[in-house]
């Protein structure tokens, strides 16, 4: 059977929802074409089931491209504020979690359930369960899946990145895009868990549970949150954050103890109250005490001059680790990489190459931090896609 729709949209996610509200309102008829059982499967699970949908703090500095000014222009169309009064537009109750970070009160389903009804009074169509076998195009686009052929002048790919391949994340937007030979910068998991190396698996990894507040750290960018051990390395915010900046062979700094100088008082006193009792008693003042003890038992002074002791302080503040790697897209929050923004309009986010062709939200290459940003630059891609196809 053959469709034709003005705009088809692939991915049923937050990028290619907005997007065809925004074009459903516009008086395009427009269809989402979603390979999974339903849409916003993503969303669903992000923020614990409660879905942190956006930041208040959102700047362009909060994300990674090749081009890090191309978020801009989208960001500055459609703001956190915007989308929050969608949100309160349909009695969503949701609060600042923290740094700026707001959740729904209740489930991410409030989310999913409000585009759902956008759509539909935008007369979206939306069809779930939809294998793409090829894409073609002449003077249109042509979508064929088994027994349909969908015909459209517009066709926008929202279909994500790799991360989480059980919610059912495939490589298909990159291979599109490459069929028509749009640049991709090599995608890799984002915001996602260390994997320590071996010795250091050794040392720490029976730690698995213990959290604490640190910086993490490589180059300039600095993220000053919290740490997890785990089974075979560490994680929390703090990590997942200065992840999406790694590269092999890259060593990660971690300070373990930041604004504390807990051997301050040990080098100001007199030497018979110098030893191991004292020193335990000042490190589990400011990191967990099993973490504390494991530390001096890897790490014991080799003396108590104000030499040894000082360089004890100099460590705990620059722990210095190279990963073995990753955890890989199974546990990656998001793909780095993606369509080269230079393929794109900034604006619009059109292929230069291809009038007619849109790639929004994760299949670009523009990954934000933790804590609501990379929601954002879903809402602000696919808006700015969708005021104009």
């Amino acid at each position: 059977m053959k469709h034709e729709f003005d705009v088809i949209i692939l991915g049923g996610g937050a990028a290619g929802l907005i997007c065809a509200v925004e074009a459903g309102k516009r008086g395009r008829r427009v269809a989402v074409l979603e390979r999974a059982r339903r849409i916003g499967k993503k969303i669903l699970i992000s923020g614990g089931g409660r879905c942190n949908f956006t930041n208040l703090h959102c700047q362009p500095e909060n994300f990674i491209s090749a081009n890090p000014h191309f978020v801009k222009s989208a960001l500055a169309a459609y703001t956190p504020a915007d989308f929050i009064a969608l949100v309160e537009k349909h009695g969503i109750a949701y609060h600042e979690k923290t740094l700026g970070q707001l959740f729904c009160d209740g489930s991410a389903q409030n989310i999913v359930t409000m585009l759902e009804a956008e759509c539909k009074q935008a007369g979206v169509r939306i069809l779930t369960n939809v294998a793409i076998e090829n894409v073609e195009h002449a003077c249109d686009f042509v979508i064929k899946t088994g027994e349909d052929e969908f015909r459209t002048a517009a066709l926008v790919v929202a279909t994500g990145g790799l991360s989480i391949p059980k919610m059912g994340a495939t490589s298909f937007g990159y291979e599109l895009a490459r069929q028509f030979g749009i640049r991709i910068i090599e995608p890799r998991p984002a915001l996602v868990p260390f994997i320590l190396n071996a010795q250091d698996r050794q040392h720490y990894c029976d730690l698995s549970g213990v959290s604490a507040e640190v910086v993490a750290a490589i180059g300039k960018q600095r993220f000053r949150e919290k740490m997890l051990f785990t089974h075979r390395g560490i994680s929390g915010p703090a990590v997942l954050q200065i992840s999406s900046y790694w590269k092999p062979s890259t060593f990660v700094s971690i300070d373990l103890a930041p604004g504390h100088e807990f051997t301050a008082p040990i080098r100001n006193s007199n030497v018979a109250r110098r030893d191991l009792p004292t020193l335990k008693t000042a490190l589990r003042a400011v990191l967990p005490h099993r973490l504390a003890d494991r530390w001096l038992d890897l790490h014991p002074p080799e003396s108590w001059t104000n030499h040894a002791v000082s360089e004890l302080e100099r460590q705990i503040h620059n722990w210095m680790i190279s990963p073995e790697g990753t955890e890989g897209y199974t546990k990656a929050e998001v793909t780095a990489g993606g369509v080269d923004t230079n393929e794109l309009s900034a604006k619009t986010m059109q292929s230069r190459k291809i009038p007619g062709l849109y790639f929004i939200g994760e299949v670009v290459d523009v990954t934000g931090h933790l804590g609501g940003f990379n929601f954002q630059w879903a809402w602000a891609s696919g808006f700015c896609a969708g005021q104009t196809v």
